[in-house]
């Protein structure tokens, strides 16, 4: 992206592998126009601010399907890697694509690579799975993905290779930022040797940081069960004289889910995200007056949040993420000595859903969230369109190329709506330091 008269300019097109000329074989359905777009700016100020010099606003490509595509669905094999950690709707996502494959293009072989991109390098000996309709039907009802999953960079050579061999066509990736990130590297791969696959992403982060992408799947299950966690809490810091409850949630470097999880019920009086500053000792300060004006309280802290405060050595993880320090424990045990050396005694119960989170079933919106995200993943694969994700933005699906979802992370503002409605729920100071 650059500057133009003071204005940002984002450049929203999509590759592609060529012409589009063999008619698709989807029926009954509205067939979208490539010219169709939709706006990127959701307000006037934004609109009149975010335009080209000929003035035309920015807009993302729809999704959806067309009716020609660069595919001949007879000749195509089709493969689908789950990469990172786990998030809820992962199996509702591959079932969608593999049933739209098959039943509105009549795509005969389906692969399902084991373990991430591991699973793309044949050294390490993992065989691919055949996916079916009938194989697929009743994975949604399990958490977790029936690919597995890993961490960490893998030669894009080595995995090139592989789907060459294999006669893969198109290459479904449903990960995160690193994991969009080997998939812009696939498909740069790919470029050089002038092969015809396709490379098309389904954006998969719980802590819904993915730019240019207004909500991941899995996003609202994970608030949904955060919130059987900050429930829990508040009972058990009501049910006792000076009764603390501290929830740590999923959130490395932004605070969506702990932000979200203070909104459900207004129980959490005080949210600490890693967009937002604090220190220890204006914490313990605000928390010793809330005990001394209501008797209890409840601390959600995001885990990326207080790093700072936290010792340790900096570690990062196979993906090349900082492997954030237990901010959690770190809060515990400081809250609990601080009041000990004070002399109040109080009951504090210390709550981590993380992984329990992340390995649940969808709802019912995530389920049908990602049913749709699958099938406008399909419907860009099949005209060529390549180095893509299948995004959502202003309440419509589209098509966002890659290297712009990973140009930045989506972080909340902490003077914005959300941050301002956080504050307005908790109670709390807007300055914490």
């Amino acid at each position: 992206m650059e500057s133009v008269a003071g204005a940002e300019r984002f450049d929203f097109t999509i590759a592609r592998l060529g012409d589009c000329r063999v008619p698709s074989s989807v029926s009954h359905v509205r067939f979208v126009a490539d010219s169709d777009g939709v706006l990127y700016a959701s307000t006037l100020r934004e609109l009149r601010r975010l335009v080209d010099e000929n003035g035309e606003p920015a807009a993302m490509e729809c999704a959806g399907p067309r009716e020609h595509i660069f595919f001949n669905p007879s000749q195509l094999s089709c493969g689908i890697v789950t990469c990172g950690g786990l998030c809820p709707g992962l199996n509702d996502v591959i079932r969608a694509i593999v049933l739209s494959l098959r039943h509105h293009y009549q795509v005969a072989t389906i692969l399902g690579f084991r373990f991430g991109f591991e699973g793309l390098v044949e050294r390490y000996g993992h065989q691919p799975l055949t996916l079916t309709p009938d194989g697929v039907n009743r994975i949604n009802e399990l958490g977790g993905s029936v690919l597995g999953s890993s961490r960490g960079h893998q030669n894009p050579a080595e995995m090139v290779d592989r789907l060459d061999r294999l006669g893969v066509g198109v290459l479904f990736v449903i990960g995160g930022d690193g994991s969009l990130r080997g998939a812009h590297a696939i498909t740069r791969e790919v470029a050089r040797r002038n092969l015809k696959i396709a490379v098309v992403a389904v954006p998969k982060t719980i802590d819904n940081d993915i730019s240019f992408v207004q909500k991941t799947f899995g996003f609202e299950t994970a608030v949904s069960e955060a919130r059987r966690a900050t429930a829990a809490a508040n009972a058990e810091a009501e049910g006792a004289r000076n009764g603390i409850g501290l929830v740590k949630l999923m959130g490395r470097d932004s605070g969506f889910i702990a932000a979200y999880s203070v909104l459900v019920d207004g129980q959490v009086n005080f949210c600490l995200v890693p967009e937002v500053r604090f220190t220890l000792g204006r914490l313990l300060a605000e928390l010793c007056r809330r005990l001394r004006e209501r008797g209890h309280a409840v601390v959600v802290v995001a885990e990326g949040a207080g790093q700072d405060l936290v010792e340790g050595r900096e570690e990062r993880d196979a993906s090349g993420n900082i492997r954030h320090r237990d901010i959690g424990v770190f809060l515990r045990d400081a809250i609990s000595r601080h009041f000990q050396e004070q002399g109040t005694p109080i009951t504090l119960k210390y709550v981590d859903p993380s992984y329990a989170i992340r390995s649940v079933r969808a709802t019912a919106h995530d389920a049908a969230f990602c049913l749709l995200l699958g099938h406008n993943a399909v419907h860009a694969a099949m005209t060529g369109r390549t180095d893509m994700v299948v995004g959502f933005w202003n309440h419509q699906f589209v098509h966002v190329p890659i290297p712009l979802a990973v140009s930045r992370r989506k972080r909340i503002d902490p003077d914005g709506l959300l941050w301002n409605s956080v504050l307005a729920s908790t109670g709390q100071p807007r300055d914490m330091c």
